[in-house]
């Protein structure tokens, strides 16, 4: 069971903190404290973006639709420490 239950931790962890660094970066970029015409800091969100849409996007399918506010980073947060900090250590111990 530790052979399932390390990888799949590990692989919540990384999830737990790149969104962590999205939701950080999107409030910069939002009070204007991080400009994305800025290389780094455009490259960086792109990438951020690209690897957590497909995450994303079908959550925001169920959700309705709350146009100017964004929930769907904070369903797939909320499931992510559910199933790291609550469901997988009960049901592989």
């Amino acid at each position: 069971m530790m052979a399932i239950y390390g990888p799949l931790k590990l692989i919540l962890d990384v999830a737990f903190f790149i969104m962590i660094v999205h939701i950080i970066m999107s409030w910069l970029i939002n009070f204007q404290v991080l400009n994305l015409r800025q290389p780094i800091v455009g490259q960086i969100w792109m990438g951020l973006n690209r690897l957590l849409e497909p995450i994303y996007e079908p959550v925001r399918r169920i959700l309705p639709d709350t146009r100017p506010l964004d929930l769907a980073p904070l369903v797939v947060f909320i499931i992510i420490i559910s199933l790291r900090d609550y469901i997988l250590p009960t049901i592989l111990f």
